[in-house]
């Protein structure tokens, strides 16, 4: 049995990443916002709506490696404003994201083993952290 994988593509290159990336704030996040103040009267005033965007999509987990490869073409995306991308995640939903650059590091790589030199094929651990828009 083969593990799925997650695709995360700009549109030119597509990154196959590990299935078992946890999405870890997945049911952290309610699509309703609610503004709660009083009136000048002294008045409850409630104001509910939905949210139309916005959920973070956290994907982490030790287990899952990435290759050094892979971190550098994540880096490069991270580093420019306003990319979007395209994540499918294993159970095939797809979602447009970008980089939660607000709640820093948008981005971490930790190699699994410091070797010198570096290769491209050396393995890292990551945490990515997006916002579906």
């Amino acid at each position: 049995m083969t593990t799925p994988t997650l695709t995360l593509s700009d549109g030119t290159t597509t990154l196959h990443l590990p299935g078992d990336l946890e999405w870890t704030d997945e049911y952290a996040w309610l699509a309703v916002t609610q503004a709660v103040e009083y009136s000048l009267t002294g008045a409850l005033v409630v104001d509910v709506g939905a949210r139309q965007a916005g959920r973070p999509i956290t994907l982490a987990n030790e287990a899952a490696w990435i290759t050094r490869a892979d971190a550098v073409i994540l880096r490069a995306w991270a580093n420019t404003p306003g990319k979007q991308l395209t994540l499918t995640l294993a159970d095939a939903s797809v979602h447009t994201v970008v980089w939660r650059h607000q709640d820093a590091p948008a981005l971490t790589v930790t190699p699994v083993a410091y070797v010198a030199p570096a290769t491209p094929a050396d393995v890292c651990t990551t945490t990515l952290k997006f916002m579906e828009i």
